[in-house]
């Protein structure tokens, strides 16, 4: 999964107002974040397979450290246990913690069977890339209604706060689209260095957010 990871992130402002919407998307793609990043310390390794799926021609077939659920679940842990300490904000914490954890289980939906229980463990996945229609309806779903409620739980500062989260969501939006329609890495390393592209969404968010405030703060 792609752009539903931030459709949740999102929709998690309305559950953490206090937390800014660059660190909701660093939990949320945190595993994605760092995969790269172990792609090209020859720690994980991927395969270029054209029609593996209808909609991804990845072969994730080596990523132990990054996308395992017994390892999704301690960097969930770690991301929240860093942030209480740093903002001792609880309900923040947790949902950061659960952002990361969600990652793994939307990959769980869209993968085939790839996605390691632990290192070494069983591959699991529900293979929704293989149905082209329904993975683009699900991904835009989560998308369309993360914005929605993200819009819905914070308002504009100033005038750059009116239209800086559009410029985010077109960011994001044509970022997916050349996930889909462009064409396909020649390898993996640059595939790896594509990948780190995503970390601009981080900064990008901060500042769109920035310039929103919570529309209620919560406890």
């Amino acid at each position: 999964m792609v752009i539903g990871h931030f459709g949740v992130a999102m929709a998690a402002k309305r559950i953490a107002p206090r937390t800014s919407l660059a660190l909701l998307f660093f939990a949320a793609e945190f595993l994605d974040l760092i995969w790269p990043i172990f792609l090209l310390l020859g720690l994980e390794h991927v395969r270029v397979v054209p029609g593996i799926t209808k909609v991804q021609p990845f072969d994730f077939y080596d990523y132990p450290y990054s996308h395992s659920l017994t390892m999704a679940v301690r960097w969930a842990l770690a991301v929240g246990l860093v942030y209480f300490l740093g903002r001792r904000y609880l309900r923040g914490a947790w949902v950061l913690a659960a952002l990361v954890l969600s990652h793994w289980v939307l990959d769980f939906i869209v993968h085939r069977p790839d996605l390691p229980l632990w290192p070494a463990g069983s591959k699991v996945g529900l293979g929704l890339w293989n149905s082209w229609a329904a993975s683009i309806s699900v991904e835009a779903l989560l998308f369309g209604v993360g914005i929605w409620l993200y819009l819905s739980a914070t308002r504009p500062r100033d005038g750059i706060g009116a239209w800086a989260i559009w410029s985010l969501v077109a960011l994001l939006s044509l970022g997916w689209l050349a996930a889909l329609f462009g064409p396909t890495p020649s390898d993996t390393h640059q595939l790896a260095i594509g990948a780190l592209a995503m970390w601009i969404t981080v900064p990008w968010a901060a500042w769109a957010d920035s310039h929103r405030k919570p529309a209620e703060i919560l406890a």
